[in-house]
């Protein structure tokens, strides 16, 4: 039988050795400072490269979530011939790459292209060796100049943050003058069209009794 309520628990058999299977988070400050300097360990180690990827902007699955955007897994292949950008050389620029993700819409095509191509101009590519620069490095000028203190980028999604719009900025109110010729009264066309296409049979009908009346008469 099923128990209901806040009542008591009848036949409490807690013969199990219970308190060797409760843990107690105690160690939650020890592990916070762990993770903080395993973070900042992390991001002196890769500097002066950010300590994350580019991402895409992608939609949420199902139709309760999908006006909303978040970061995606990566670019796909598409995005990343479009943007003239080859699929080996991203991953070494920082470039996130999802070679099963395809794209459904041109849109999502045309705003993640435009994403990568801004994270190209902004991209300064120092050489690995010392006074050895290849095709794709960047001048010594760019690299003194973004080498200053508060030009370097630790986060790049903060640098090309995902943001959704409003509902303010999505939603806006559509005034009787901003309407086209024609659809003013737009409810009372619909209700005049639905009613034609409801009563047409019953027309015809009264069309057709009315032309044998007319044809009987002249007779």
């Amino acid at each position: 039988m099923a128990i209901k309520h806040n009542q008591q628990i009848p036949h409490n058999h807690f013969r199990k050795d219970w308190q060797r299977r409760v843990r107690c988070h105690f160690d939650q400050p020890g592990r916070k400072s762990r993770r903080r300097n395993a973070r900042l360990q992390k991001a002196a180690a890769v500097a002066p490269r950010p300590v994350d990827k580019l991402r895409p902007i992608v939609r949420c699955p199902s139709v309760k979530y999908n006006r909303r955007v978040r970061a995606g897994r990566g670019f796909s292949l598409a995005e990343l011939k479009e943007a003239a950008i080859p699929r080996k050389l991203a991953p070494t620029i920082g470039i996130s790459v999802d070679p099963r993700r395809a794209n459904l819409s041109t849109d999502s095509l045309a705003q993640n292209v435009a994403r990568l191509k801004a994270y190209r101009e902004r991209l300064i590519l120092f050489p690995r060796r010392t006074g050895q620069h290849k095709k794709l490095d960047s001048s010594k000028e760019e690299i003194a100049e973004h080498s200053k203190e508060g030009k370097v980028v630790r986060k790049t999604g903060l640098a090309l943050p995902i943001a959704n719009v409003t509902r303010e900025e999505a939603i806006a109110e559509v005034s009787r003058g901003d309407m086209p010729e024609g659809t003013e009264n737009a409810y009372r066309k619909l209700r005049d069209a639905r009613s034609d296409a409801r009563l047409v049979g019953v027309r015809e009908k009264r069309a057709k009794a009315k032309a044998e009346e007319s044809t009987a008469a002249k007779k």
